[in-house]
């Protein structure tokens, strides 16, 4: 066995692992503040109010919200059930997945601050103007309602981890709450730490032992359509962004385009087949194409911004 590639994977998974954890430490104890500070359903209300600038306030509250993507769902049919306008509820649908804290840390710590900031201000805008574009076309109606809704989804779709219901974490002292955020962060960070240390396993080991050329061959261009294939693949999985961003950190060392990658981790994070049969519920078949389009093309711009212009 050769032991120089053994001590490559190691220092590689120890120099990830470490950095992520304290990232995801980090954003759990900050998602935990903003959960248990910040009520959700007051916050699902205003947006009710305010529709002048729905896909704004849609947008800036996905950004507060990394649920995971079962409990996007129950937050959609509150907002479909007060009467939140399709373009509120779509920029929501778009922001949350794509561009909440724990996707920005993770793009963070793999491709720093640039890329980071060009990646949020990509994805926030897409998801305040295809929610915008859509409020403003003839598909605007294309949400159930609450006598369209099955009232008895309402709080299977998630485990207790993942849950919304603010009316559950109501409490009356300061010293209460700070023991929940704490609960909270602890439960959120041993969610997504498997994920994350297996993420940097196979980023140690891809480091020492998968050939540049192998990559070059396959996943190496940078052309057009291999940006469109990469954001084409992504869509049907269902991509952790803490497994993927390790692993795509390292294809791109040995030779993948940043584009592709860029437009893989888009299409997989932002629509999924799993996020798409969720959503389905909520809106009808219209939206939910505009909804997988809006991606889509959000995928291949940023795909095509981070090959030929960053």
């Amino acid at each position: 066995m050769n032991t120089d590639k053994m001590m490559v994977a190691l220092d590689e998974f120890i120099h990830v692992g470490g950095g992520l954890i304290l990232i995801i430490a980090a954003v759990s104890i900050l998602t935990g503040l903003i959960r248990e500070f910040v009520p959700q359903d007051t916050l699902q209300a205003k947006l009710t109010k305010h529709d002048k600038w729905g896909s704004l306030l849609g947008a800036s509250f996905g950004m507060l919200t990394p649920f995971c993507s079962a409990a996007v769902v129950p937050v959609t049919m509150g907002m479909a059930t007060m009467g939140t306008s399709l373009g509120t509820i779509l920029s929501f649908l778009i922001s949350a997945p794509l561009c909440n804290f724990i996707v920005l840390a993770m793009i963070y710590a793999a491709f720093g601050f640039k890329v980071t900031a060009i990646y949020l201000a990509l994805t926030f805008s897409a998801a305040v103007i295809g929610g915008w574009l859509i409020s403003k076309s003839p598909w605007k109606n294309e949400v159930r309602r609450r006598d369209e809704l099955e009232l008895a989804t309402n709080g299977k779709s998630c485990s207790s981890n993942c849950s919304t219901d603010s009316a559950a974490i109501l409490h009356t002292t300061n010293s209460d709450k700070f023991k929940n955020v704490l609960k909270f962060a602890v439960s959120l960070f041993k969610r997504i730490i498997p994920y994350v240390l297996l993420g940097a396993l196979i980023s140690g080991l891809s480091a020492a032992y998968l050939p540049a050329e192998l990559v070059e061959k396959y996943i190496g261009g940078g052309d057009l359509s291999s940006i469109i294939i990469a954001a084409l693949i992504g869509i049907p999985l269902y991509l952790r962004i803490e497994m993927a961003i390790p692993l795509l950190n390292v294809l791109i060392l040995k030779g993948m385009g940043m584009g592709p990658a860029l437009a893989l981790i888009i299409g997989g994070t932002g629509a999924s087949l799993p996020e798409i049969a969720l959503v389905s519920s909520v809106l009808k078949r219209k939206a939910v194409l505009a909804f997988v389009l809006i991606i889509l093309t959000t995928a291949v711009t940023g795909g095509v911004i981070f090959q030929y212009i960053i």
